[in-house]
């Protein structure tokens, strides 16, 4: 987010704790069980998911930011992020993926967060989500943690500088 400037970074509402660190309304909006269902019926989501036992979901409200002519990033999972393609004709997808399982395990572990039980559930999941990334616009590896900042960084400014987004501008 330092590197590029007008982005916002979509906050999503989620009914798992917090872990250690973690600010509510700064890294998630943590909320009951009863309360996140009751948004669902309300329709204020525009995309929700189960993952691992808890609820996670994108306001719709957040797509404000777009309509204010910034960019907006959501860290979401392959569920989400085909929703948000139905709603987003121009969004970008980037999907982030580690430089392989078994580093992946090793963050996961590295935690010290999850059960063995959560772990190996993450991992399938992990492996699940990988099928997905064909439909994506861009892959980046997270394999050190500066040059996949900067490769993100560098798909939002090709991005923003695309022939087709001036002309949206210049109303041709």
């Amino acid at each position: 987010m330092s590197r590029v400037q007008e982005i916002s970074l979509s906050v999503s509402c989620t009914t798992r704790d917090p872990r250690p660190g973690e600010r509510d309304g700064t890294d998630y909006f943590f909320v009951p069980r009863t309360e996140f269902l009751a948004r669902v019926d309300q329709g204020l989501f525009v995309e929700w998911a189960q993952v691992h036992g808890a609820l996670y979901g994108t306001l719709r409200s957040n797509l404000a930011e777009l309509e204010n002519g910034k960019d907006l990033i959501l860290e979401i999972d392959t569920q989400g992020a085909r929703r948000i393609k139905e709603e987003v004709s121009d969004g970008v997808f980037i999907f982030v993926l580690p430089p392989s399982m078994e580093v992946l395990e090793e963050r996961l572990r590295g935690r010290g967060e999850d059960s063995e039980k959560a772990v190996q559930a993450r991992l399938l999941n992990a492996q699940k989500e990988l099928d997905q990334a064909s439909w994506y616009d861009y892959i980046v590896v997270n394999d050190e943690i500066e040059r996949a900042t900067g490769r993100l960084a560098s798909i939002i400014i090709a991005e923003r500088c695309k022939t087709t987004r001036f002309l949206e501008t210049l109303g041709r």
